[in-house]
Order: structure tokens, then C-alpha cells, then sequence
């Protein structure tokens, strides 16, 4: 099995049982707290979303050097030196990250969130709890980095899988026979924080090649990456106020219960990342490599390859849950109204988030040609042109106009970016990556999703809608990989393998 096979497997396990045990788990937090407590998790996420500005592209640059040290001869020692350098810093900027969540607990429990029920005590005292979540856990991206950069990613999904199980098992475990509270609830996310950070920091370490002494600082390191990680920096810092700025308005007009519903849309619109997110991790670094040895055939066959999968991938999955995103909630919470008051957040924040993963390995390429321009000054333009779109549309419309501005924006970079950035990447491959992976599974989907909408008429047992859904997702997935070039071409050489090992 191939390194690049492998590792898309490895990304695919560990991040779809991650995404199922944490939605999984997701009625049965309301269920002890309440919506308003599971609206205060939601500013939890919004929080660690606008600090990830603060990881300043190391994460990204971490990644992208071990990849490319990884393939060039007598680079440990630079290895060992760069994580040390770069690690100092990080954990730095974590600990002010922390420190800035403190000064602002009061300010933020007081004044800025419509608490409802919630005491202002009890509300300050998760944000000093979510303080120091924030400090352990931002470091573990910069980990996750470096071991995607040497392509462990089969280690990387089991300690993953297992903080995940444990982060979730374990909170419902501490809300059922310890505390039901809020407070209970983040700290034991304190626990799992500092396990999830020592294990990626340790075998980080472990899997670096021999040869290489304990690393020091240099900083003549950070003159060799700082372009790349200002680029990167820069993209993270634009691209989170294009796609933060909605919840943080929300968090202020909406209450807590309202906000509540707001991040259970959103966490299932995002869940499908779980499915872009392995492709982009394992194709990424094989990018680089291919880069770096100057390889564009095999670099071209790879890229559309990949992003006829991708399509292949996350096409039918958004769409079912786009057309059916009422029923889906209801078979998963059973409780109608938390379906009625989400799914039409669901099925527009879905289908903004289906555009964003295609975009994810035209965006890995342009990475591993340390290319940051592109990426940096889409999402400057984006935010002065789309920040007061977005400041009006949830001000006027709340969490409609909120999902509304998060499709607006994917929108705008699937057809601006792509064909600015084939004037300088693949030159004569625009069109192909439109066309063939891109139209061509859409089609199927959006025909038979159609047609399988209309055919509903009035309230059907679950069991029943769940075999229906379950149908309509394998037919469509099914008609999207035939039509797709790359993977009807993968589908056929199996089949003739398969004959002639009959036929032996």
C-alpha cells in the first residue's frame, strides 16, 4: 500500500470516529446542561477560533518544512532545531493567549453575552477554565504540524482517536456521576488538554530521524520560513475575521439559547471538514515533495486525481444533509424542536462549506509552492469587501443572515481564485478542474438529491426516513464516482482485477 493510501486511510479513521463520537455526544451534553451552557461551549469555540490567529503560520510552517527537510539528505539536525525554536515561541504566544481570555472574563461574562439563567459567576469562571484550555491545547496543532510534515499520520490519528474517545466518553462520564455543570464539564477539557499535548510533543520528538542532537535555538531558523509563516499568518488572521466575525456579532445579539442553536448548525456544518480535512493533511505533503523534485506531470495527475475525489467525497454528503437537514436532525436529537429551529441554518451553512472543501487542494498546492500571495490577498480583499456585508447581514437577519454571508464568501473565492491562481500554477488545467472535477459529480447529486426531496410528502416513521437517507446517499455517491474521470477510472481497474484473478 502506498505511503499517500495509507496515510488518506489513516486521516479518514481517525477524523470520521472523532466527528461521530463528538456528535455522537452532542444531544446528551444539552440534555444535562441545557442549551444555554451548550451555547456557552459555542463561545468556547468562537474564542479558540479568533486566538488561532496567534499561531502565527508555525503550525503551517512546521508542516510544510518537516516535509521538505524529510526529503533532502543530512537535515536532522536542522529538524531537531527548528521544532525547539519555533516550540519556545509557540508556547509563549499560548500563554499569552491565556492571559488575554483572564483579562477579559469579567468584561465578556458582564457585559457582552446575554447570560439568560446563567449566573454571571458561573459564566466568568468557565472563561478562566476556557483560559487555560486555550494555553494546553494551542500547542497541539503545532505538534499535529510537524508529525503530518513527516507523515505519521497513522500515529497521529491513534492518539487522536483516543483523546477524542476520552474527551468525550470522559465528559459525559463527569456529568453523569461527578457534577452535571458547566464548570465540570470544562474541566475536565484542563485534563484531556494537558494528555493530548504531552503525547503529540513526545512522539513528535520520537519520530524525527536519528542522527540529530537535542535541538537548540537558532534564529537564524526563523529567517529561512518567516516569509512563508507571515503569509500564512496573514491568511489565518484575514480568514478568521471573515469567518469568526458572524459568531462574535451573534454572541452579542443573540441569547445564549439562540446562540446555543447557532453553534449545534455549525458544528454539523462543519463536520463535514472531517471528510476535505484527511484528504488536504495526507495530498499536502506529497504536493511538497513533488514540488521540490520538480515532478509536474506527476504533480498535475495528482492534483486532479485528488480533487475528483474530494468532489467524489463531500458532494453527495453535503447535499443529503443540505435537502434533508430537518429530518437528519430530528433522527439525531429527537427533539423537534431543536430540528425546527436549526435545519434551515444547517442546509445553508452546509452547502458554504461543501465550497470551501473543494477549494482545499488548490489551496495545498499553492502551499507547496510557498506561495502565499494569492491566498493572503484574496482574504484581505474578502474581508474589506465582505466585513460590512457580514456586519449587516447577522445585525439585520441574525443567524440566517449569518450562514447567508459564510456562502457569499466561498462563493466568491471558487470562482475568483481558481482561475487567478491557474495563470501561474498548471497553467493550461483551469477549465479541466471545473469541468471534470468539479461538474461533472455535481451533476448526479443534484439531480437524484432533487428528485428524492420531492418525492417526501408528509411525516414518515424514522426507521423508514433513515433507510431512505441511507439509499439516496449511497445512489448518489455511487453515480458521482462514475461520472468523475479519475475514480471511474480507479473503479473500472479494479473490476478488471478482480475478473482476471477470477479467471486465473
Amino acid at each position: 500500500m502506498s505511503l499517500i493510501r495509507k496515510n488518506i486511510i489513516a486521516n479518514f479513521a481517525g477524523s470520521i470516529w472523532v466527528s461521530f463520537i463528538g456528535l455522537m455526544f452532542i444531544p446528551i451534553y444539552i440534555k444535562f446542561l441545557g442549551v444555554e451552557s451548550w451555547g456557552l461551549i459555542g463561545i468556547f469555540a468562537t474564542l479558540q477560533a479568533v486566538l488561532s490567529v496567534l499561531d502565527m503560520g508555525f503550525s503551517g510552517t512546521l508542516n510544510r518544512e518537516m516535509a521538505r527537510l524529510s526529503g533532502l539528505p543530512n537535515k536532522e539536525q536542522e529538524m531537531y532545531n527548528l521544532i525547539r525554536t519555533l516550540e519556545l515561541i509557540y508556547w509563549i504566544v499560548a500563554f499569552f493567549a491565556a492571559v488575554s481570555v483572564v483579562l477579559l472574563s469579567s468584561y465578556i461574562a458582564y457585559d457582552w453575552i446575554d447570560r439568560g439563567k446563567l449566573s454571571g459567576k458561573t459564566v466568568e469562571q468557565c472563561l478562566l477554565f476556557m483560559a487555560f484550555v486555550i494555553a494546553l491545547q494551542m500547542p497541539a496543532g503545532f505538534y499535529s504540524g510537524g508529525l503530518m510534515g513527516l507523515q505519521k499520520h497513522v500515529l497521529l490519528n491513534v492518539i487522536n482517536i483516543s483523546i477524542g474517545t476520552l474527551r468525550s466518553v470522559g465528559a459525559v462520564l463527569i456529568l453523569w456521576l461527578v457534577s452535571p455543570t458547566i464548570q465540570a464539564f470544562f474541566l475536565w477539557q484542563i485534563v484531556i488538554s494537558v494528555t493530548n499535548t504531552f503525547l503529540l510533543a513526545f512522539f513528535l520528538r520520537r519520530k524525527l530521524p536519528v542522527g540529530g542532537k537535542r535541538g537548540v535555538f537558532q534564529m537564524k531558523l526563523l529567517k529561512g520560513v518567516w516569509k512563508f509563516s507571515a503569509g500564512m499568518s496573514g491568511i489565518t488572521v484575514f480568514a478568521t475575521i471573515l469567518t469568526q466575525l458572524d459568531k462574535a456579532i451573534l454572541s452579542k445579539i443573540l441569547s445564549l439559547e439562540m446562540f446555543g442553536y447557532y453553534s449545534l448548525a455549525s458544528i454539523v456544518a462543519m463536520s463535514l471538514s472531517r471528510l476535505f480535512t484527511p484528504i488536504f493533511v495526507s495530498i499536502y505533503p506529497r504536493f511538497t515533495q513533488l514540488v521540490a523534485i520538480n515532478d509536474q506531470h506527476g504533480l498535475k495527475q495528482l492534483y486532479h486525481t485528488s480533487c475528483q475525489f474530494m468532489s467524489v467525497l463531500i458532494l453527495p454528503v453535503a447535499f443529503v444533509i443540505a435537502l434533508f437537514s430537518y429530518e437528519i436532525i430530528l433522527l439525531w436529537t429527537q427533539n423537534p424542536e431543536t430540528a425546527k429551529r436549526t435545519h434551515l441554518l444547517v442546509s445553508i451553512l452546509i452547502c458554504g462549506t461543501a465550497i470551501n472543501g473543494l477549494m482545499n487542494l488548490p489551496y495545498a498546492l499553492q502551499l507547496a509552492f510557498g506561495w502565499t500571495k494569492l491566498s493572503f490577498f484574496k482574504t484581505l480583499i474578502a474581508a474589506i469587501l465582505l466585513v460590512p456585508l457580514i456586519v449587516y447581514m447577522t445585525t439585520r437577519y441574525g443567524a440566517t443572515g449569518a450562514a447567508i454571508a459564510w456562502v457569499i464568501l466561498n462563493l466568491g473565492m471558487f470562482f475568483f481564485e481558481i482561475p487567478i491562481m491557474h495563470k501561474r500554477l498548471l497553467k493550461t488545467e483551469k477549465w479541466r478542474w471545473y469541468l471534470e472535477d468539479i461538474c461533472l459529480p455535481l451533476a448526479p447529486v443534484l439531480v437524484i438529491g432533487g428528485l428524492a426531496r420531492l418525492l417526501i410528502n408528509g411525516p414518515i416513521p424514522h426507521f423508514i426516513m433513515f433507510l431512505y437517507l441511507l439509499v439516496i446517499l449511497i445512489i448518489t455517491f455511487a453515480l458521482a464516482s462514475i461520472t468523475a474521470p479519475a475514480t471511474r477510472s480507479w473503479i473500472m481497474g479494479k473490476l478488471v482485477l478482480l475478473n482476471w484473478v477470477k479467471a486465473g
